[in-house]
């Protein structure tokens, strides 16, 4: 039995029962197993997801300010502050004030973030080799246009 308020092209074949999973619970789904394997991935490697996209934005140099650098890690300043001050303890990094603008710190990897920096560089290629084994370079670039198209039909992306 079908119900009148829900249109047949969403493809539910009975009351609240969708004929297929959602893209949006399928995506997610992908998305989580992914992320906590490269997750685990990295942790193998000594670090975390936090740590290798600090690492990575700092080693990059087109980071100008903590600010810029929060968002490219995706985290607050609040919290990316933690993390900086974590790896500082660490020995990964340090932080100066900058001598031309006082407000804004200068981070830079110590010998010790470079190396945690290749290691996790390391574990993210070949993570990245993972994902992609037993697909065609085909497939790769449909499945990069598919969730491009995703992306643009929920807005995060302007075509």
């Amino acid at each position: 039995m079908s119900n009148p308020l829900i249109p047949a092209c969403i493809g539910y074949d009975g009351p609240m029962r969708p004929a297929r999973v959602p893209i949006g619970l399928q995506l997610a789904r992908s998305a989580r197993v992914v992320s906590r394997a490269f997750d685990a991935a990295l942790a193998e490697a000594g670090g975390s997801l936090p740590v290798w996209l600090v690492l990575l934005n700092t080693k990059a140099g087109r980071i100008a300010n903590q600010r810029e650098l929060a968002d490219a890690v995706g985290v607050r300043e609040a919290t990316l502050t933690h993390h900086l001050n974590a790896m500082e303890a660490d020995g990964l990094l340090t932080r100066r004030r900058d001598e031309t603008n006082r407000r804004v710190h200068v981070v830079e990897l110590t010998e010790a973030g470079e190396a945690a920096f290749l290691r996790l560089r390391d574990a993210a290629v070949a993570f990245d080799r993972r994902l992609r084994r037993g697909m065609t370079a085909e497939e790769l670039s449909q499945l990069e246009g598919l969730l491009d198209r995703l992306e643009t039909s929920v807005g995060a992306r302007s075509s």
